[in-house]
């Protein structure tokens, strides 16, 4: 009946459950039990471990990293709330690699090799995906950085890790910039970015395509730092229940707090909007 609230009169499913409405009232307003609780507490630990090994890790590695971090648990334990979260590593037997997905094809060099200062706006710029959990399933969030000034210019969300997804925020950042030839776009080796379509889209744009190197995210250490803030800042904090309320929260963090007001150590103690706006007054 919970499930239901807003759907339903109350009184209609007391009648049609043959339970009584103040006996229902009461009930919701007993709080939750210690098991209750313990197990809710432990589904957000799951669900922040397997959005930190990006979907890696199955019960048995998320288990053995609750256990290190002194949360004690079984693996039956942690199978049983993923299983119910509808949570499956992606290299488990769930997840069926196509011969597609497999081959190397596209794979660029690294050319930051972690130099991420840039001298000027549109020098270099870094793209990644970030898993975000709402309601009861997983969403994407695609963004695109000017290294320059750590701003996001180029954001997506969608309910799937396509190409498309990274494609729409590339986009975004196109349209709010002004490029040159010679512009560095970096991102990991997902085989979004290898995708023949979003490879044309940079090179049509005289772009310089680099990639981390397999496996090491220390390579993208700027947007691995932005996603860490925006997941405690905001996602952890909120808990959005529908993709609506995420995709108003997101916009808001990015192109409202994040760019405009929170102050960056890469920019001197200013907001990326701001430390643009003073690089332009002086040049």
């Amino acid at each position: 009946m919970k499930d239901y609230l807003g759907h339903y009169p109350k009184s209609l499913m007391a009648s049609a459950m043959g339970v009584s409405r103040s006996g229902f009232n009461k009930w919701l307003s007993r709080p939750d039990s210690s098991r209750t609780q313990r197990k809710a507490e432990y589904a957000r630990r799951v669900k922040e471990t397997y959005e930190e090994f990006e979907a890696i890790y199955g019960a048995p590695r998320i288990t053995k990293e609750l256990n290190a971090l002194g949360f004690p648990c079984s693996e039956n334990y942690i199978a049983s709330i993923m299983a119910e979260q509808g949570i499956r590593a992606r290299n488990g037997k769930g997840f069926k690699y196509s011969r597609h997905s497999l081959t190397m094809h596209n794979v660029s060099d690294n050319l930051l090799w972690r130099d991420f200062h840039a001298e000027g706006p549109n020098k270099k710029w870094t793209s990644d995906i970030t898993y975000i959990w709402v309601g009861r399933r997983w969403w994407y969030l695609a963004t695109v950085m000017d290294l320059f000034s750590r701003r996001i210019i180029g954001w997506s969300l969608g309910d799937s890790m396509e190409a498309s997804l990274i494609e729409a925020a590339l986009n975004m950042a196109f349209k709010r910039r002004k490029t040159q030839p010679g512009l560095i776009v970096h991102s990991d080796r997902g085989v979004q970015y290898r995708s023949q379509r979003y490879i044309d889209r940079l090179r049509g744009k005289g772009c310089r395509i680099s990639m981390s190197r397999k496996g090491n995210c220390w390579d993208n250490a700027p947007m691995e730092s932005f996603y860490s803030r925006l997941k405690v800042e905001l996602i952890y904090a909120k808990n959005y229940a529908s993709i609506d309320e995420a995709r108003s929260g997101i916009f808001g963090y990015i192109e409202i707090f994040y760019n405009r007001k929170r102050r960056h150590s890469a920019n001197d103690g200013m907001s990326p909007v701001a430390f643009e706006e003073k690089a332009a007054l002086a040049a």
